[in-house]
């Protein structure tokens, strides 16, 4: 048997010997008996974005082999605002591929994500876990590729102010500890992730710090690899539990929202994206940007209007998107501009002779690291819905390689200049912009809403779902009301500093 222990720091797979993804039922129960495993928790994401859970206390290995087969049910009205009371009833069910040792319980656990089944024991459709699933299914069978991802997670710790090795305000980017006060804070969360499941890429102090009223402010960023579409979505889900507990644990706040304050960089989250054949990377051909990569481009873009209606879900959201923070505004793409809502990230599509420079003894090799190539959607922020998020961009990928005119719209919206110049303003008025509201966030997934109900991905009940929880925000008008009222702002920004 292949060894798949070999420097893999999550214990069921060293354990078991196999790769998350052919877990089976039998090997969790052998693995709850040989550990005296006391406690199974199903876990599952709610209406709000988050993990919910269930507790079981393992009492039998038929009790224990009921649990996770059966799954159990549970009140969809409590967990979902689109379900009715009178029709409730949902069963959770585990999968197996999820499952993980739970790194805070006293109590020795094993938690596992699970799926929502309607009475008659089929998929939930409205669920924004079955949407990504039914999103991905499509992709692979109208065009034959499939969607890798991952995310960029933005996150500020809040503590009590120290003086002695103060950072320099908003210069915190790749800060080093003491000056980052909580570099292991993210390192203790990165190991943390890992021995769950999650594939870390890296960690790092972000641009955002500052002291406001005796409070330590410190953003940092852990990024994650990519990895299959719906694995990238639990990992995100799974990574903002386990920085709230550690919050918890440390007695410090933690925050994933889009603005925190006036005036100071707010947290996003960037997601980097790759269409795969064949374990290939298709976004790259011959060492450059390849057209499947444009049209997928072209297809970001087009529906971008409306996928802020999944990926900027409060009224906070739309202040982050302004000029001059780093955040987009014009929907249009670049090479390595930060300023671009679609951005392709300096690759290693060339020869790759840097590392034989800085390490003279090193032996040549012709390895290909092209294939790290990807494509980033810069305005998402932290009170995104990961699922729904996750499944309008494979939308959105699946509708650029269907447009017909995919190549001359990339062509159109290509920027390589700096957009918050002064001298490209002509240049700049001629890119369309992203909604500066929810308001109007709903009311373009309205106008766009036919692309999302294609194949029967969205339904119409998660569409006007969303729209309608968008406009009862009912801040069309917000940004002027509260652009010159500071006091306002913050009221406002204290609302959704949990939000996600």
């Amino acid at each position: 048997m292949t060894n798949f222990t070999e420097m893999n720091p999550n214990p069921l797979v060293q354990y078991l010997n196999k790769p998350a993804e052919e877990f089976t039922r039998n090997d969790l129960i052998k693995y709850i008996e040989d550990h005296s495993i006391e406690m199974v928790n199903f876990r599952y994401v709610g209406g709000d974005g988050r993990l919910k859970t269930l507790n079981f206390v393992i009492s039998s290995r038929q009790h224990l082999n009921n649990i996770l087969t059966t799954g159990e049910r549970v009140d969809g009205s409590s967990l979902f605002p689109f379900i009715q009371t009178g029709s409730s009833d949902l069963y959770v069910v585990p999968r197996y591929r999820t499952a993980f040792v739970n790194p805070f319980s006293d109590v020795p656990s094993l938690d596992i994500l699970c799926s929502y089944y309607n009475k008659d024991g089929q998929p939930l459709e409205s669920s924004p876990e079955y949407v990504l699933r039914k999103a991905h299914k499509a992709l692979k069978e109208k065009t034959g590729y499939s969607f890798h991802v991952m995310g960029e997670l933005e996150y500020y710790v809040i503590s009590e102010d120290e003086a002695l090795f103060r950072a320099v305000d908003q210069k915190g980017y790749h800060e080093s500890y003491p000056f980052a006060k909580w570099e292991h804070f993210r390192t203790e969360a990165m190991t943390t992730m890992a021995k769950v499941g999650c594939l870390i890429k890296y960690g790092h102090s972000e641009v955002g710090n500052f002291v406001q009223d005796g409070k330590l402010y410190e953003q940092n960023e852990i990024e994650f690899t990519p990895t299959n579409l719906e694995e990238a979505a639990d990992q995100l889900v799974i990574a903002k539990w386990i920085l709230r507990s550690l919050a918890y644990k440390y007695g410090v706040k933690v925050t994933f929202a889009p603005k925190i304050t006036v005036g100071k960089a707010g947290s996003g989250l960037h997601i980097h994206t790759k269409l795969m054949k064949d374990d290939r990377n298709q976004m790259i051909e011959n060492g450059k940007l390849s057209e499947t990569a444009r049209r997928a481009i072209a297809g970001y873009l087009e529906l971008a209007p409306s996928l802020t209606a999944f990926g900027n879900n409060n009224p906070t959201s739309y202040f982050r998107l302004v000029p001059h923070q780093e955040a987009p505004t014009n929907i249009c793409w670049g090479d390595r501009n930060r300023s671009v809502l679609v951005r392709v990230p300096l690759g290693w599509t060339g020869e790759n002779k840097m590392i034989y420079h800085a390490n003279p003894l090193e032996e040549h090799s012709d390895e290909d690291f092209s294939q790290l190539q990807t494509v980033e959607f810069r305005c998402p922020d932290g009170s995104a819905d990961i699922y729904l998020l996750l499944a309008g961009l494979t939308v959105a990928v699946r509708h650029g390689l269907e447009m017909e005119d995919a190549l001359l719209k990339a062509d159109k919206t290509y920027v390589d200049v700096n957009i918050f110049d002064e001298k490209n303003k002509a240049r700049v008025d001629q890119l369309n912009k992203l909604p500066v509201s929810c308001w109007e966030s709903a009311s373009m997934l309205e106008k766009q809403a036919d692309i999302y109900l294609k194949y029967g991905v969205f339904s119409d009940g998660v569409i006007s779902g969303v729209a309608r929880k968008m406009r009862s925000y009912n801040d069309e008008h917000l940004r002027e009301e509260v652009s010159n009222n500071n006091e306002k702002m913050i009221e406002l920004l204290d609302q959704y500093f949990y939000c996600g």
